[in-house]
């Protein structure tokens, strides 16, 4: 793959955008491999992904060009190269579904990052990450150990110096002040069922219920529980002749590919988020 950068944008929308955005990369002599665009025509906002070449390309002196247009368009933007791998910590608890695909996703280079920590409030997962040559960390969590957990990871983050958190079936409540910390860049994964079928057995409910679907939704995690920018979702249908069994199985499939094509959003750089929603360019 050649080395490319991406340049993420939202502003106030008006005309001219894509021109002078493509114009000052043309003065710069890029080659651009590809570039979409969004409009909310509600709010008035304008959402674009360019991405070019790097190749005999200066983007120093292209950010330092950029931030100038930008400023007078009253742009947020953000310039990133693929030479730079993001570094990514995962966290889970028992269940080990989405770190495994995830994992063997990261290893088979389909997820372009760097994975240098793995932290579990369990040690089921730590076979699995000295499988895959990944630093494992045991902090565990009580209602009375909580705070101290917390600032013991936010140390062990701190010193892998990662940018993104996955939680791959993390089974604990992030704070407040945790959360701030990394705004847009923890992910979660779960089931759909939410809020029809709250609680620890949710797929025993769902089936008692006798639904006809069941999904999984994989969003940026904020301060108020389970409510943050949707990034992806998928669903499957079941019948009557679908045990509770067969509801987990399909259940977990589904988290797996919604968490694994979340993730891999975020770090190809497609992801924009605006309110409590998300763009999500292709």
């Amino acid at each position: 793959m050649k080395d490319s950068a991406v340049l993420l944008i939202d502003c106030p929308d008006r005309k001219g955008l894509v021109a002078r955005v493509s114009g000052l990369l043309f003065e710069r002599g890029a080659n651009i491999l590809h570039a979409d665009q969004h409009i909310d025509r509600d709010l008035g906002l304008f959402f674009m992904r360019v991405e070019f070449e790097l190749e005999g390309f200066d983007l120093e002196s292209f950010r330092a060009a950029f931030a100038a247009l930008a400023s007078g368009l009253n742009m947020t933007w953000k310039l990133t190269s693929s030479a730079r791998r993001p570094r990514v910590a995962l966290f889970c608890s028992q269940y080990l579904h989405c770190m495994a695909d995830l994992l063997h996703r990261w290893r088979t280079g389909e997820l372009v990052c760097e994975i240098p920590l793995i932290i579990s409030n369990h040690r089921a997962v730590e076979n699995l990450a000295a499988f895959y040559g990944v630093p494992f960390e045991h902090v565990p969590v009580t209602a009375e150990t909580r705070a101290a957990a917390e600032a013991r990871q936010l140390e062990l983050l701190a010193q892998n110096e990662i940018e993104l958190i996955i939680l791959a079936r993390y089974m604990q409540i992030l704070s407040p002040a945790f959360v701030a910390r990394f705004p847009a860049a923890i992910i979660n994964v779960h089931h759909s069922f939410l809020p029809a079928f709250t609680g620890a057995r949710p797929y025993h409910a769902a089936h008692a219920r006798g639904v006809k679907l069941i999904g999984a939704t994989s969003h940026y995690v904020t301060e108020v529980l389970d409510d943050g920018p949707i990034i992806e979702q998928d669903v499957a249908r079941i019948s009557h002749r679908d045990q509770v069994e067969d509801l987990v199985a399909r259940g977990r499939d589904l988290e797996r590919m919604v968490l694994s094509r979340a993730v891999r959003w975020h770090l190809d750089r497609r992801i924009l988020c605006y309110g409590n929603k998300t763009v999500v360019f292709d």
